[in-house]
Parts: C-alpha cells; sequence; structure tokens
C-alpha cells in the first residue's frame, strides 16, 4: 500500500474522533449543560455538553462511514465497517474527549492557562485519546498510528486556524 493510501485511509479511520474533537466548539451555542465539568480540575472550557456531545457526533459520524462504506464507499476504509456497530464511533469521540480533559487536568496541574499553548499537548491530546478507545474493538496498524500521531497534530493547527478565521474560536490555537 502507497503512503499516500496509508494517510488517507488512517484519516478517513479516524474521522469520528476528529468531529468529535471538534464538536464542543461547534455546538458552544447550545444553551444546555455548559456548565464546566470541574473548573478548578479542567478549566472552564472543559464543560458537560461537550462531554456528552462528543461521543454522540463521533457516534454519528461512524453511522455516515458504515452507511457509505455499504453503498459503495470502500476505497479509503481501512476495516469493513458493517463488522462494527456504531459502538465504535461512540468510542472513537469519547476517547478524543477524555483525552482531551486528560491533558486540561495536566495542564492545570503544571499552572497553564485556559487558552494557552502547550504545544505538542494540545495538538496530540485527543489522538492518544482517540486511538486507546479504539483498541476496545480494533487494533490499528502500527502504521495508521505512526501517520495519526504526526498528521493529526498539522490538521489541528489548521482546523483551529480555520476556526479563528471563522470567528467560531478566539484564539488561532
Amino acid at each position: 500500500m502507497s503512503f499516500t493510501i496509508v494517510v488517507l485511509k488512517s484519516l478517513y479511520f479516524f474521522l469520528p474522533a476528529y468531529f468529535a474533537n471538534m464538536a464542543p466548539v461547534l455546538f458552544r451555542g447550545i444553551p444546555f449543560f455548559g456548565r464546566p465539568v470541574h473548573e478548578k480540575t479542567f478549566g472552564k472550557n472543559k464543560t458537560w455538553r461537550g462531554l456528552l456531545i462528543a461521543p454522540i457526533i463521533g457516534m454519528i459520524v461512524f453511522w455516515l462511514q458504515q452507511i457509505a462504506y455499504v453503498n459503495g464507499f470502500q476505497a479509503w476504509a481501512l476495516i469493513d465497517y458493517s463488522d462494527f456497530s456504531i459502538l465504535f464511533g461512540f468510542l472513537l469521540g469519547l476517547g478524543a474527549i477524555l483525552g482531551d480533559l486528560v491533558k486540561s487536568y495536566y495542564k492545570r496541574k503544571a499552572e497553564i492557562k485556559a487558552g494557552e499553548r502547550w504545544i505538542p499537548f494540545d495538538q496530540i491530546d485527543f489522538v492518544i485519546g482517540g486511538i486507546v478507545f479504539s483498541f476496545f474493538m480494533f487494533v490499528p496498524p502500527a502504521e495508521v498510528v505512526l501517520v495519526l500521531l504526526i498528521v493529526s497534530p498539522l490538521l489541528h493547527i489548521v482546523a483551529n486556524h480555520l476556526g479563528y478565521w471563522l470567528k467560531i474560536r478566539k484564539e488561532k490555537w
């Protein structure tokens, strides 16, 4: 398999986690569950809404991938989507958001303020969480994990800059 194909399949495989990671920002206007999970421990930006919506979005994205797969879109598929339940998307989304939550805990312990850069952890937290939680149902090949750990931080930076320019985010990071 060529390098380009491995990259595309890896990124496609991880779409539920990518969308789950973006969900708290995209859905922050919803007036429900906007209370911080625990402000002192995780910061004011880690809300119950984000913790609830991220796994749901991961599940929905995975479900859409399943529909695409059974309707012939299999070229970028790393897995046989018909062999997995939508629980897999839920786990990818939950892992992504919990990875971010764990990073926030350690960020507060290091006395780094919310919104302040903490490279590379701000870019890789959700990737590690999503990969770890995927292990409950599927262990991706080592080259997929490597691609996700290298390419995802770059995509994270691009997505945050795009969010800033679209006025969805207050900071570029």
